[in-house]
Order: structure tokens, then C-alpha cells, then sequence
């Protein structure tokens, strides 16, 4: 029972952390869009996740910026890893 609500708990927590890199995707196409609380609360929520990618990515070599792309797989692949360890060791 607490092992399930565990493992729930953390793939909500991974969900939403998918879907505000996604919402700081689409913001960044939005001039200005950084003005107001919740844009605010977005990029300072995503920020420590999408900075160390940003580090591993060459520089000046490619236009777009692919960090939150790797960042999402990286999250999906660390929240598979999670929840194999709740359920094997809970």
C-alpha cells in the first residue's frame, strides 16, 4: 500500500517536472513572457535541472537549445530507475 502512494508520488513529481520544461519551452517563443509570477516560478523550477545539460552543450555550435530535450529523457530515464528501486527494495 505505502510502496504504490510511494511510487505514485514520485511519478506525479517527474510528471510535472516534464510538463514545466515543456511550458519553459513554449514560453521562451513568447517575448516578454517572463513578467509575471508563474513564468517566474517556471524558469526558477527548471533552471537547476536545464543548467547542467546547458554546460555539457557545445557552444556556438548549434542554434537551438536541446537541453530541455535531453533533460526530459534524462528525467524519464532517472524517474524508471526511482521507482525500480521503490518497488525492489520497499
Amino acid at each position: 500500500m505505502v510502496q504504490s502512494q510511494l511510487v505514485q508520488l514520485v511519478n506525479w513529481f517527474f510528471i510535472i517536472l516534464r510538463w514545466m520544461i515543456l511550458a519553459r519551452i513554449l514560453m521562451s517563443w513568447i517575448p516578454n513572457s517572463r513578467n509575471n509570477a508563474v513564468a517566474q516560478f517556471i524558469y526558477e523550477g527548471t533552471e537547476p535541472i536545464l543548467a547542467p545539460f546547458r554546460k555539457l552543450m557545445p557552444k556556438g555550435a548549434m542554434p537551438l537549445d536541446f537541453s530541455p530535450i535531453i533533460a526530459i529523457i534524462a528525467l524519464h530515464l532517472i524517474n524508471g530507475v526511482v521507482v525500480t528501486m521503490i518497488r525492489t527494495y520497499l
